[in-house]
This record gives C-alpha cells, structure tokens and sequence, in this order.
C-alpha cells in the first residue's frame, strides 16, 4: 500500500529507539494457542524519573474499559538490570531510572475479548485495538512511534501505517494507537475510492460465499461518501477496511485510516443483511470526516486515561447514523422505499421507547460513560441512545433545512471546512453557527430540542414530506415483558415502566414456570400461551421461590410504526420530499 501525506500528521519515517528516536513497540504473536501478547516497548528517558500509563478506553468507544486487567508480568530493565516499579494508579506506573540510558518494558496481555476495541489471538489470527495494547510513555505522546510484529509462520500483518522492512512508523503516539492491527493467513484486496488506493481485509467467508457484487459495492457506497462530503477521503491512499465474519455479534470502530467492523454470517444470509452490512460501511467511512477529524472541542486532543464528558456526542453518531441510512440510496444500491423503511424503524424506535420522556438528547450525550455502554435492562426505561434521538434530530434538521433551500449536508460540510480542516475542535455554539447561516430560527430551536426532553417535531416533518407514520398494531395483546431465555427456562430481562406486566408487579429476572396452568420452558411457547382470554395467570420464581399473579394484557397496543407514503399529499409536500430524496 502506498500512502500519500496524511491529513494534519507528518509522514516523516523515523528510526527505531536504537537511534535514540521516539518509541518503539514490539508485539510477538508467536504463540497464538496461549492467547497472551508478549509485548515490549523500548525507550531512551531524559529524566530520572518516568511514568507511563495504558490507555483507559478507545476513541470513538465511550466508556472506560480498563484493559490493565488482562495485562500481568510487567518489568522494566536497563543496561541488563530490572528496575523497581510502583503502580500509582490500576492503569499508572512509575520508576527510577537513569537518564539518556535505553529502557526496556516488557509485559503481557491477555487477548481472549473478540471485539473491535479490545484483543483477540488465537491459531488463525490476531486482532488487536493498540489502545489496549501500548503504553504511553510520559513525555513521549508526541514523539515517532514505531511498530514490529512478531508474527507466526505464514502469517501476514495488516496494519494502516507506513512501513520499511520491518517496521511500520507512527508519527506520534495517537496515530499508533488508532492504527487497528489484525494478522493470518489472508490476504488484503485492493479497492478504490475517489482515485484513492484502499484494501480490503475479510477475515472468514460466509457458508452461502461473498456476494461477488462485494467489492463493487463497498466502492460504491465509499464513493457516495466522497459526494456527500465533496472532498476526496481524508484517509487518502492509505485505508484499511476488515470485516471480521463471525457466527455472531455486530459492530464496528472508526479509525483515521481504517475501520473494522463485525458482522454475523446468518444475519448476512435474512432478507436486508447485506444491505445492513453496506450501511454499517457507510457508517464507519464517513466518520473518517465526522468524529475522526470533525470532532468535539473536548477531544481535541483525547486524554486517554480519562473520562471526558462532551454534550456533543448527539452530532458526532446522531448525524452520521442518519446519513448511513442514506448513502446506499445516494450509491445506487437500494431505493427510496428501503430509506423510508430504515428511517421508520429508527423514528418507530424513538417514539416508541419510555426513555425519551426522561432523557434529553444532551444528557444521552453526556451520560455515555456511565448508561450507554453500560446499559441494563431496567436502565432501557430511563434512557435513549444518541445515535437513534440523534438521527431523528438530523431528520427533523434535514427537512426543516430543505424547506429553506438548504440540507443538513451543506450544515455538515460547513464544519467540515471550518472545523474538520483545520483540526479544530468544535461545541454547540459552532453547530448552532453553521446552522444559523441558512435559518436562525432553525439554530435557534436548537437548545430545546437538545436539552428539553420529547421535544422534536417528527410527526411535524413527517407530515411535510407528505409521509405518514402508520402504527402496527401487537397480533396478542401487549404485556410490556421482554422476555429471555436461559439454560433452566424463560426469564424476565425487561419490564416496562406503566404496562400490564409492570400492573402485576413482575421485575426483571423473575423465571415464568407457568402461564394458564401450563409449563413454559422455551421462549417459542410464549405467544401461544398468551392467545385466548386478556387475562394471565402466571407462575413465576423468585428468589427461589414460587408466586403466582394474573397479568391483563392491552389490546390494540402499538408494536411498531412504519413510515410511509400520503396518498392525500400536497404537491408542495411531494416536491419537498423530492428534494429530501436527494440527499446533498
């Protein structure tokens, strides 16, 4: 792979720490069967006392993770003595040591967590988030960084970074750290977007085969991007796409110059998989624009042992998940009623949950750390995510914007020219700016829908496009129970707040033994046994022990909403969603 300057980081090769430059990390993966990264990092001190620490989460993943846990066997050497250290904090160290004198840090990690912000190694590969990897070194954040890869026999390393025989050079810490490393026996295939060289990593094959559209696709739904943004990728001509195919799971990372992604094969083989996958493309690329560069004032730069709140996360995911609805329409890979049934699903979502009349748009944002990432069933009551309020935000944005000749596209290329660009960090005074030069009363709705909670006008922008959201109706009754099933039967995971199975006074982990008299022991039962008469006895265990209570189920209670189209739709409307459809 080639790679042209990158934006905002110079790509000056450095030396490794042998000539007395910068840091140098070493992974060995050469063991892969004992899941366990030996790690070492190399360094010249200039003081007699240093500190480093591993960072407590990962960009673009809100929550403290703590990867210190999987690390043991730590110790610091120089000229062929091991120095004493202190851990001052779980993810801090610190030890004396003499200056202008080479150090070497050895230790390992545990890598048994196969997600797309922690490690994993076994015998047909290795995926590793480098800031669950790599310590920082106090001092040093700033300074060259390179790479080396101990890698088993017939393995390749796949890696979005500059290299030279064996090593791949960051220009500072942060680039390390936000290059993803995976590594086996595949191999990358090349694509191209925007006359920009990329390759792509598929780490497993589905029973069924890629679709052999794949790459094609991907292309195009990059390219659709590159018009939305009407710039060339950021990333240039050095990003990495991997898609790791596993049995199960979902997800994905951006990175400055990559992203991976999760999928699951047997959500790739139902009806709408596929194009599932390509939106979550669309998803992680155009945030090499929105949130890798154009980013909250309060990450620029990150700290990476802290928490950091930001009421800005809402635009960060929010606008981004609306516009990945939106690109495989732009890239020629789905139509408008798909759009219209994506977004439904989203604004059906939103209307539909209780957490909405509880937390506003800016909390959601905040409270990331803490609710988010730590979701509990109980906390689905008290709280909304920001990347589904916030997607019906853009929406009711977007239309609002394009009945004054303008579109959330033209407001997000604006802070991409003033903000994005120039590496600077923005707040919500900026995103109210930029909004302000198309509609100050539009900016100046802004705050309420942010901090007010229920307070978008959906059924408002629906209406304006000559849309309209149709309720579906539940076949059986609506009990408010989301029920689970577990090794010794059906478990309660979620009661809502109000409902009949709220009324009857049934809470998350209580077991139903019974229903109408009859045992339940899988969760296929439940809807049969729910037909019949409104009322429900129901035999459940708590605390081990057995209560009975009888539920009375709602009729007619909204399930679902689907968007769709006015037949009874003004010409104006019909031209305003015309103009809707175009998406820039």
């Amino acid at each position: 792979m080639r790679c042209k300057p990158v934006l905002f980081r110079s790509q000056l090769l450095p030396s490794p720490v042998t000539d007395g430059q910068g840091v140098h990390l070493c992974i060995d993966l050469t063991d892969p069967a004992s899941q366990t990264l030996k790690v070492s990092v190399s360094w010249i001190p200039e003081h007699r006392q240093q500190r480093w620490q591993l960072p407590v989460w990962t960009p673009g993943s809100y929550t403290v993770r703590d990867p210190s846990q999987h690390l043991h066997s730590l110790a610091l050497t120089q000229a062929g003595e091991q120095r004493s250290v202190r851990r001052v904090s779980p993810s801090k160290w610190i030890a004396d040591v003499e200056p202008y004198s080479p150090v070497q840090l050895t230790y390992q990690l545990e890598a048994r967590q196969l997600t797309v912000r922690t490690n994993w190694l076994d015998p047909q590969f290795a995926s590793l988030c480098l800031s669950a990897v790599a310590m920082l070194v106090e001092g040093q954040r700033w300074s060259p960084h390179t790479l080396e890869l101990v890698l088993p026999t017939g393995w390749q390393g796949h890696v979005p970074l500059p290299k030279r025989d064996d090593f791949y050079f960051s220009s500072d810490f942060d680039q390390l750290v936000d290059s993803p490393v995976h590594a086996g026996g595949f191999e990358a295939i090349p694509f191209v977007v925007a006359g920009c060289d990329h390759s792509l990593v598929l780490i497993g094959t589905p029973p069924m085969g890629w679709p052999k559209t794949l790459v094609e696709d991907i292309e195009a739904v990059c390219n659709a991007a590159v018009a939305l943004m009407a710039g060339p990728p950021p990333a240039g001509d050095c990003y990495q796409l991997v898609i790791q195919l596993l049995d199960r799971g979902y997800g994905g990372l951006e990175h400055d110059h990559a992203q991976v992604l999760q999928f699951a094969w047997p959500a790739l083989a139902k009806p709408g998989g596929y194009h599932q996958l390509l939106q979550l493309v669309g998803h992680e690329y155009l945030h090499q624009w929105n949130v890798r560069r154009l980013r909250p004032k309060d990450y620029v730069p990150y700290d990476h042992g802290a928490a950091v709140v930001s009421d800005c996360l809402w635009f960060a995911e929010g606008i981004t998940s609306y516009f990945d609805l939106c690109l495989t329409l732009l890239a020629g890979r789905s139509d408008r009623q798909t759009l219209l049934q994506d977004l439904g699903n989203d604004l059906s979502h939103v209307l539909l949950n209780p957490g909405r009349s509880v937390q506003s748009l800016a909390d959601s944002s905040r409270e990331a750390w803490v609710r988010l990432y730590k979701a509990t069933p109980a906390g689905a009551q008290t709280q909304i995510s920001y990347y589904k309020l916030g997607t019906a935000l853009a929406f009711c944005l977007d239309v609002q914007l394009r009945a004054v000749d303008a579109s959330l596209g033209h407001v997000l290329r604006d802070l991409w020219r003033q903000f994005g660009v120039t590496g600077r960090g923005y707040g919500r005074s900026d995103i109210q700016q930029a909004i302000s030069h198309y509609s100050p009363s539009l900016a100046a709705m802004l705050p309420t829908w942010l901090d007010d909670v229920d307070s978008l006008p959906i059924a408002d922008c629906v209406e304006a496009l000559g849309l309209m959201l149709t309720p579906i109706k539940a076949d059986s009754g609506w009990t408010g129970l989301t029920l689970t099933e577990t090794s010794s039967g059906v478990e309660i995971k979620q009661v809502q707040s109000n409902s009949p199975g709220h009324r009857a006074r049934l809470i998350p982990g209580d077991e139903v033994v019974g229903v109408r008299g009859v045992r339940i022991t899988s969760l296929e039962q439940w809807p049969l046994l729910l037909k019949g008469e409104e009322q429900l006895a129901i035999l459940f265990a708590r605390r081990g022990r057995l209560e009975e209570t009888q539920l009375i189920r709602e009729p007619n209670a909204t399930q679902s909403m689907t968007l769709e189209w006015n037949p009874h739709a003004s010409a104006q409307a019909k031209a305003l969603r015309d103009r809707w459809f175009e998406i820039l």
